[in-house]
């Protein structure tokens, strides 16, 4: 009976697993944007440069991971600067260390990846699908594409060079994925782009929408009092520790998501120097969080990663979100993050927003309240400019259901289809306010979720039943 029991167990759960693709998902944080002593400086008196350890973070990869576990992270991702052949740097040193610090720290899981140095723009986080090509793929993309490897003086910060290296991703067996870093950092002001435009972000989402699938929601570098997320022009300031093109209703991530795309956002440390240790930056995980909902496993979080199962947190406001919607028509089809449901336009939509508040005290040895929720709805405009509705909930209007805060809005279903995605913040503002030297972001806590599509066609419906 033993023999034969275990087997059909077995079938059961696969079955089980097979028709529920979220069994055994749970919210795992991390932090896609760490460096480590491989961020090195150059001694550019030599030809070619020498590279300097430690010269843009103290800190050694099992250093990072640590503090990461710490800090309540389940994954990773150590990313490094480029340079000057810095390509031998990664293959070398960095490659080493993280194999390292997986053997020092192996309940964190750790992705081999880098600050790619983005040519004719700034910088994006490339992150390695693991497998047993992952340091040279990693070496070769840097080697052939990124800006600043160059030891010949053969000229890569060009447009094409990144379009080249899109199409190079996409072909790999297990393509890489990139999120744009500090997009609005070289921003001369609100709207006002500088090294990172819209019309750039969509060339390269056309060319590899699997690998360049989003951007940084929330910036790194929240520790810097005089310049948070060492955004340094005061006309062009994140907003509640997020970038413009994420917190403006309406604006370019409203926008693009208008257009169809699955374009997601993140929030990460960019930790280089601890604010402890004399530095402006926070650990990873210490004050930024991106939670997947995914698997204890790898490939589970790239892929929740890439399809944008996953919402952004400062200062541990949350811990897990579950955003939903569905027709009124009682059918128990339901779709959540990065999901699209097929309705008909003009039915109604029922969606609903549950939150939980960690029940422990943040790094900064807080409890913060949660004092809002807000539900956004967008749809496409005539003129390309999303047409937007907004909900706003307070402590005393929403819902409380044990450990969880709800609020539900019902909706007509736009005739051009819509998206729709939720924040919320430990303050009382109706949308994020410029943040201003010497304010102290432990005070300004917000959360926002990626976004569900509504799809009036019907043509390219993923929908779950539960």
């Amino acid at each position: 009976m033993r023999f034969l029991f275990l087997p059909a167990l077995s079938a059961l759960l696969l079955s089980a697993c097979a028709t529920d693709p979220h069994a055994g998902r749970s919210w795992q944080a991390g932090d896609h944007h760490v460096h480590s002593e491989w961020s090195v400086d150059w001694d550019r008196s030599t030809s070619p440069p020498t590279p300097i350890r430690g010269g843009d973070s103290p800190y050694t990869r099992s250093r990072n991971a640590r503090q990461g576990q710490t800090f309540g992270l389940t994954w990773m991702v150590h990313t490094d600067h480029g340079g000057p052949g810095h390509s031998a740097v990664t293959r070398d040193h960095a490659w080493p260390a993280l194999e390292q610090a997986r053997r020092d720290v192996p309940a964190l899981i750790q992705f081999n990846g880098m600050e790619f140095d983005v040519p004719a723009a700034e910088h994006a986080s490339l992150i390695i699908a693991p497998g047993p090509r992952e340091r040279d793929e990693l070496v070769e993309i840097e080697r052939r594409f990124s800006r600043n490897e160059p030891v010949d003086g053969v000229q890569r910060d060009d447009t094409q060079t990144m379009l080249d290296a899109l199409a190079h991703m996409r072909t790999l067996p297990a393509p890489p994925l990139l999120f744009v870093n500090h997009p609005s950092r070289t921003a001369t002001g609100v709207g006002q782009w500088g090294e990172v435009e819209p019309a750039e972000l969509r060339a390269w989402h056309d060319t590899a929408p699997q690998v360049l699938v989003g951007m940084e929601g929330a910036p790194g570098h929240q520790a810097t009092r005089t310049e948070r997320g060492l955004y340094r022009n005061a006309a062009a300031p994140t907003f509640g520790g997020f970038d413009q093109m994420t917190t403006q209703v309406g604006g370019v991530w409203d926008t693009l998501l208008a257009e169809g795309r699955r374009f997601w956002i993140t929030a990460t440390s960019d930790s280089h120097h601890n604010l402890r240790d004399g530095g402006r930056d926070y650990d990873p995980g210490e004050y930024s969080k991106t939670y997947v909902w995914a698997r204890r496993d790898a490939g589970d979080i790239l892929d929740g990663l890439r399809q944008g199962r996953m919402f952004a947190v400062t200062g541990d406001l949350i811990d897990a979100l579950e955003l939903t919607v569905r027709g009124t028509d009682g059918t128990a089809h339901v779709a959540t993050l990065g999901d699209t449901l097929a309705l008909p336009a003009g039915t109604t939509m029922h969606i609903e927003l549950r939150v939980r508040q960690p029940a422990v005290p943040n790094a900064h040895g807080k409890r913060p309240l949660l004092a809002q929720m807000e539900l956004i709805v967008g749809t496409p405009g005539d003129d390309g400019i999303p047409v937007m509705q907004t909900r706003r909930w307070g402590a005393d209007t929403w819902r409380c259901d044990g450990d969880w805060l709800i609020v539900t809005w019902e909706v007509p279903v736009p005739a051009r289809g819509a998206f729709l995605r939720a924040r919320g913040s430990s303050t009382h503002e109706a949308t994020p306010q410029a943040d201003v030297p010497g304010e102290d972001p432990w005070q300004d806590l917000w959360f926002y979720s990626n976004p569900v599509f509504i799809d009036v066609t019907g043509t390219s419906s993923q929908t779950a039943t539960h």
